[in-house]
């Protein structure tokens, strides 16, 4: 089949980070189907609580990442080579002193986290149990974030996609061993994230040293620190921050909710969950590209760039969720019962199915100008429709709206989705555009 050479251009950075992504929810999707086929569902909603805690975490400090890619692509489109390893190293730093820190409050994070839920005790002792182990990775899983964020930036999206392959295969062998081998429950899940973690930033740190040797160069601690350069760094970041918390707030907000209800509505919405998360991090493919080009358009000044990007990327967007929205309206069920064989779960999902189908289309404009805008650095675009989609679309439907309780959750989240891509797009001119001469 013929591709035009912008559409193998984008095909060759997405389906990398596709392949590095899907790996992610669908270690999810095995440790919920773990714990999903135990004798009880208290370890299902375990696992969401202690995740819904970690996403505070890891995604609050995702603009490590998110920052690093677009500097680093800019740098890249300007060919500054001394300001790239200035990037890494800036970030590496941050991420190590960030990680120590975690660790060093850990019980406080936990404790709030578990106290504004009212989910059992025992789904909390065995949430606090795994939290507790898999706090340890945290120095490993930001640089993890650094790295893959770097490699991006540079246009190189196979190592990202070795390391989350890696750290995926050995989490899930490493789960299977301990829940099923050392016969322990969500603390076996912990322990293969926490030892998969460390070994996958060990090889990360192995690829810099024998791909990129060139950037491993002594650098001016006055340019490293530079005040002009941290500044610039820290406002971006500092507003990718808010942005991500605003998600992190949505997302642990829906769960939160969820656990209010009940602990079987708890263990239900966990599940359907992951359908978005696996069309998410499918979808991230091509957002991650657009993280990258977008960068590269930014840092060459060219406008026309910048258009011909954004009309490609958003064409493939599409295509991938209609073939989402296709694959969940014939293999939806049959995948459902791939996550869990509880009757009763099973039975109170099944009506709930048509919110799952809706995913791909109501949400793939949020991840397409959320790569975009990060390639860019606009981040105080980012930050303000985050927040305007939340306090202005979410929060008031879920209150007030006239649905019942577990519908009006699902429609304020779908909303919420649609108003990020909307706001995002109207503000594509003045926030990106605007910018740029060429």
């Amino acid at each position: 089949m013929y591709l035009r050479p912008m559409n193998k251009r984008i095909l060759k950075l997405a389906i990398p980070n596709i392949i590095s992504n899907i790996s992610i929810p669908l270690l999810g999707m095995v440790d919920t189907a773990l714990m999903g086929h135990m004798d009880s569902l208290v370890y299902v909603g375990a696992i969401a609580l202690g995740s819904m805690v970690f996403n505070f975490i890891y995604w609050g400090l995702g603009f490590l990442r998110m920052g690093t890619v677009g500097f680093t692509a800019q740098a890249k489109g300007a060919n500054d080579k001394k300001e790239i390893t200035r990037i890494l190293y800036r970030a590496g730093i941050i991420a190590f002193i960030g990680g120590i820190f975690i660790i060093a409050i850990h019980p406080l994070i936990i404790n709030f986290g578990l106290g504004i839920t009212s989910a059992g005790p025992e789904v909390k002792l065995y949430a606090q149990e795994y939290f507790n182990i898999r706090i340890w990775a945290a120095p490993a899983s930001l640089l993890i974030l650094v790295l893959s964020g770097w490699f991006v930036g540079m246009h190189n999206t196979i190592y990202p996609m070795i390391i989350s392959i890696l750290t995926n295969i050995l989490n899930i062998g490493f789960s299977l061993w301990f829940v099923y081998g050392m016969d322990m429950k969500s603390d076996g899940v912990a322990w293969g994230t926490l030892i998969s973690q460390y070994l996958s930033a060990t090889l990360g740190i192995g690829f810099i040293v024998y791909k990129y040797r060139e950037y491993i160069i002594k650098v001016m601690w006055s340019k490293l620190l530079d005040s002009k350069a941290l500044k610039k760094f820290a406002n971006v970041n500092s507003d990718i921050f808010i942005r991500t918390l605003g998600i992190i707030f949505v997302f642990s907000f829906f769960t939160v909710q969820s656990a209010n209800i009940n602990d079987k509505i708890l263990a239900v919405n966990a599940i359907l969950f992951q359908f978005f998360i696996l069309f998410s991090y499918m979808l991230d493919g091509f957002a991650n590209a657009a993280e990258a080009l977008s960068g590269e358009a930014v840092g060459m000044n060219s406008r026309k760039t910048m258009l011909k990007y954004t009309k490609y990327l958003f064409g493939w967007g599409l295509i991938f969720s209609l073939l989402f929205t296709l694959a969940y309206v014939f293999f939806g069920n049959e995948i459902l019962g791939l996550l869990t064989n509880n009757k009763d779960i099973i039975e109170t999902a099944q009506p709930m199915m048509f919110w799952v189908i809706m995913m791909p289309l109501v949400s793939f404009a949020a991840f397409m100008w959320d790569g975009i805008f990060i390639g860019a650095t606009a981040s105080k675009a980012m930050r303000n429709t985050m927040i305007l989609a939340t306090l202005i679309v979410f929060l008031p439907l879920y209150y007030w709206g006239p649905w019942d309780l577990i519908n009006r959750l699902w429609i304020a989240f779908m909303a919420y989705m649609f108003a990020r891509g909307l706001f995002l797009g109207l503000m594509f001119n003045s926030s990106v555009l605007k910018k740029l001469n060429g």
